[in-house]
């Protein structure tokens, strides 16, 4: 504690550390929207190697969503990864990607729930 004192009267300046705590909330693996559409387009061909421009030509993700989401799902085991060599000569070699079996699980997942999801706006709009 400081005290700043100022001519007759004292002016108390309290200066205090908190230790505190961050508490996170559970969060749903991999939910946002854009998660769902890059797995959801993943699990068309699930074993096959996928490149990333191929992928955000497919999903229609722009670079800086798509390829943070691809390190993302990497890190957390749910993508490999690997490099091919380039079909045309003097082209680098290109990044690619595919689910693991976890990953795998999780597309499954995102799919069917993506489905119902659809299944049931439909069926809403329609009986109003």
């Amino acid at each position: 504690m400081a005290l700043l004192t100022a001519g007759p009267g004292t002016i108390g300046l309290t200066s205090r550390l908190d230790i505190c705590r961050l508490y996170t909330m559970a969060r749903r693996k991999n939910s946002s929207p854009q998660t769902q559409v890059l797995l959801a387009a993943l699990m068309e061909r699930p074993g096959t190697w996928a490149y990333g421009y191929e992928l955000s030509k497919q999903t229609g993700l722009k670079s800086g969503t798509l390829y943070p989401l691809l390190m993302r799902l990497c890190d957390q085991g749910l993508l490999e990864d690997g490099w091919r060599d380039p079909q045309q000569r003097g082209r680098p070699p290109r990044h690619v990607y595919r689910l693991t079996p976890d990953g795998l699980e999780l597309a499954g997942e995102v799919t069917r729930s993506r489905q119902r999801s659809t299944r049931h706006g439909r069926s809403a709009k329609a009986t109003a």
